[in-house]
């Protein structure tokens, strides 16, 4: 089980990797002392996407302040801590600098150890955070704005990806498709708001990858099909309310099935049976019922994080940096950023590239 591995006590998390500048204070591990983010959502919103030099410009304005608010919020003084813990790969890089430098200055002030967290194994470790019954070996299925892939997650070695993505993640598919239907940002919210009140079955979009086999993810071409639905249709400005609600629940519905699919066939070739899902997508209510269901059906096992561990925070920075700082594991104040970087390696320990 993930959860007995040894802990650090005090952990300060930092995440920075996008445009969430966010800072907790986690004990043990487990018991969420404070969690702060501040959110991007309104600098971006005029350009329906993340824009990345706003986002690293908007992260060294606030960056100090959140982590002060964090320590504040915990009742904790900077050298009450036992270590740091601060994203330093995949991601912006800019953004992922900021919370970077931010830390080695905090590590140093402090004379207390940093660890480098992958954010991808911050994710995974919100998922045992939220649930402490959940034990390994289980299946992760990793769904945000940046990643979409699945992993067999051990307690005694790194996660193994078992199939990812070959284009677009299905939270960029997500903001995409609001964009093109004039819902704003972020989309995944927007488009599952609007989708509530249409026709799952109003437009039959293709199920990516639906012939293939194996366990990789494809949402480029579902993209392409909506906007060429919008452009049959006369464009966004002539779609109706219910029109607009109808293309929503359609392409919702497809995105949500390719998930449903693969991930029910990683859980059958894994041999297991449980599915932790995580990541901003993890919010998504049509997922959630739909994969519950399955489960249900099934006979396996599915946690899903509560909506504020789902998207970027610091929380599951820290009890992931708890872990690592309880082996004893460290990291230099050389430690560099990586925007690409898979699961289980840790580049930055070697500076950056």
């Amino acid at each position: 089980m993930a959860s007995a591995a040894p802990m650090a006590e005090l952990v300060l998390g930092i995440e920075s990797s996008c445009d969430e500048m966010a800072a907790s204070v986690v004990r043990s591990g487990r018991q969420v002392l404070s969690s702060v983010v501040s959110s991007q959502d309104e600098v971006h919103a005029p350009y329906g996407g993340v824009v990345p030099e706003l986002a690293s410009r908007d992260h060294a304005r606030v960056v100090s302040g959140v982590a002060e608010a964090a320590l504040s919020e915990a009742a904790v003084d900077l050298e009450a801590l036992d270590g740091i813990a601060v994203t330093a790969g995949p991601g912006l890089v800019g953004s992922l600098l900021v919370g970077l430098s931010f830390a080695k200055a905090l590590a140093y002030r402090a004379r207390c150890p940093l660890v480098a967290v992958h954010h991808l194994a911050g994710h995974l470790a919100a998922a045992e955070l939220a649930d402490e019954k959940l034990e390994a070996p289980y299946l992760g299925l990793v769904v945000s704005g940046g990643h979409t892939a699945l992993y067999r997650v051990e307690s005694d070695v790194e996660p193994r990806l078992l199939g990812q993505t070959l284009d677009d993640a299905v939270g960029e598919a997500f903001d995409k498709v609001a964009k093109l239907l004039g819902l704003g940002f972020p989309g995944g919210p927007a488009v599952s708001r609007v989708a509530e009140n249409g026709d799952p079955e109003a437009v039959n979009f293709p199920r990516p990858m639906a012939k293939k086999a194996g366990l990789d993810f494809s949402y480029s071409g579902l993209k392409t099909a909506v906007a060429l639905e919008v452009a049959r249709r006369g464009g966004t400005e002539a779609l109706s309310e219910a029109a607009v609600a109808d293309v929503a629940a359609s392409f919702e519905a497809a995105a949500v099935e390719s998930l449903v699919v693969r991930a029910r066939r990683a859980l059958r070739g894994e041999g297991l049976e449980r599915i932790a899902v995580v990541g901003g997508v993890a919010a998504n209510r049509r997922l959630r019922v739909e994969l519950g269901a399955q489960g249900e059906r099934e006979g396996f096992g599915v946690t899903f994080p509560p909506p504020a561990l789902c998207t970027d925070n610091a929380v599951m920075i820290a009890a992931a940096g708890a872990r690592l700082l309880g082996r004893g594991e460290s990291d230099g104040l050389d430690l560099g950023a990586f925007s690409r970087v898979p699961v289980g390696e840790a580049p930055w320990r070697h500076g950056p590239q």
